[in-house]
């Protein structure tokens, strides 16, 4: 496969394909249990009074901020409604919990009945050894497999078999608070520069000029690439991969510089590394910060936000001359995937076909269906998305290729050497060289 081009073809599908027909309803999730002749769609008994069964659906929708925790638990309870012998369990974390629960889970065997993944290197150490079920029959019955962005699936494909449906298909971008910047009187950047200089003036007027919530480390890593994407242009890691560069290559210091100049001019707020996502982003949504870099995910819970109205949309900026800002982090989202082991297998198939059947109408119903992975009906505009959400979907239109996160390309063992040491950039400055270093040494013990 190549991945370049499926990346370009997979973002720039974007959030923009609407021809999604979907089924929905339901109400707040709960625990149903009793007895009925159901059956299941995937081929299980339907002779008879069924046994009680439970589900446990582990996911990332902890925040019951985010439109996407209300939206799951309606399919969930409509889905218990409609089989009562049937309860879904939800285990939600935010994503470093899971990621780390999910590892200590696969090392004993016992992964849940469903589970989230990341997509391409993040997943294939769990389909290598044998953890997930493959998906290929599920998707082919009731049209699961075309509501899908054409490419999409691909990064969750190995050796034919498809292992994980994903939620989302974004862009890494930067939020930012008019108001705020009309207070402190700045303009939005046009190169990066003039961003370190926005942050500046914004800390002088006693105004937060980021936030993050570096306690999960993937967030820092998401901007410190962007920032590489900019001084090198795409294909850095997959050039370390192919050994045509190092990471002592003068692109990947040169953004390390560039990042501790964000972090060493003040940009984010004390104790950067104590906030986990949800906090660091509420933190913005609740009108406290002026900027905040993240996937376009977040688009929906900041529409249904305190500063709904308030905030604007920008392209990370050129670095020192460099980058091309129509190239953004292309994020594939996270995605659900079945374990191979699970003991009501058909039931869970069952489920998560009606789950993610759902998924597009429910999501653009609570204004949560910016960047979705799969097709959706409707007129955003005419259903109250607000004019930032349809900037965000202008941005889509734009994009002319870009870079996965580090841990979708990267050998996890890599991967977490450089997450630590990213993170570290928030409490220590330190030589790039020495950066570089950490990583090259990492890569070369872990290949």
């Amino acid at each position: 496969m190549n991945q370049m081009k499926n990346v370009l073809k997979v973002a720039l599908a974007g959030s923009l394909a609407l021809s999604l027909a979907a089924c929905g309803g339901g109400s707040k999730a709960s625990d149903n249990t009793g007895a009925a002749n159901t059956g299941s769609k995937e081929g299980g008994s339907n002779t008879g009074k069924q046994q009680n069964i439970t589900i446990t659906f582990q996911n990332i929708y902890p925040d019951p901020t985010d439109p996407k925790n209300g939206m799951m638990k309606k399919i969930v309870k409509q889905y218990e409604d409609e089989h009562p012998n049937i309860t879904i369990e939800l285990d939600s974390l935010n994503t470093d919990q899971q990621k780390l629960k999910l590892k200590t889970q696969a090392a004993s065997k016992e992964v849940p009945d469903i589970t989230v993944v990341n997509p391409a290197a993040q997943m294939e150490p769990f389909v290598k050894a044998g953890l997930f079920a493959p998906l290929n029959d599920m998707v082919e019955k009731n049209g699961l497999k075309d509501t899908f962005q054409e490419g999409i699936l691909d990064w969750y494909t190995f050796d034919n078999n498809l292992y994980a449906l994903p939620d989302g298909n974004n862009i890494g971008v930067v939020y930012y608070n008019k108001e705020l910047f009309d207070q402190a009187g700045v303009k939005v950047p046009s190169t990066f520069e003039e961003m370190v200089g926005v942050v500046k003036t914004l800390k002088e007027k006693g105004i937060q000029p980021m936030a993050i919530g570096e306690k999960d480390t993937w967030t820092g890593s998401f901007l410190f690439m962007n920032m590489l994407l900019r001084t090198n242009g795409p294909g850095f890691l997959q050039d370390v991969l192919d050994g045509k560069k190092t990471f002592q290559d003068p692109a990947f210091t040169e953004a390390v510089d560039a990042f501790q100049n964000l972090v060493q001019a003040g940009a984010f707020q004390e104790g950067a590394t104590s906030f986990d996502y949800n906090t660091g982003e509420n933190l913005f949504k609740t009108g406290k910060a002026a900027m905040y870099y993240m996937g376009t995910w977040a688009t929906g819970g900041i529409e249904t936000s305190s500063v709904n109205g308030k905030v604007g949309v920008f392209k990370f900026p050129t670095i020192n001359g460099k980058g091309d800002p129509n190239e953004f982090m292309l994020a594939p989202g996270s995605a659900f995937a079945i374990s191979a082991s699970s003991k009501h297998l058909e039931e869970t198939k069952d489920f998560l076909n009606y789950f993610m059947l759902n998924f597009p109408k429910e999501a653009f119903e609570v204004k949560g269906a910016i960047g979705l992975a799969q097709k959706v009906e409707g007129d955003f505009k005419a259903a109250g998305y607000s004019d930032m959400a349809m900037d965000v979907l202008n941005l889509f239109k734009e994009v002319k290729g870009g870079d996965l996160a580090f841990d979708n390309t990267m050998n996890p063992g890599t991967a977490q050497v450089h997450l630590t040491s990213i993170q570290n950039l928030f409490v220590q400055k330190k030589e790039a060289a020495d950066v570089a270093k950490e990583h090259q040494d990492a890569f070369e013990a872990n290949k």
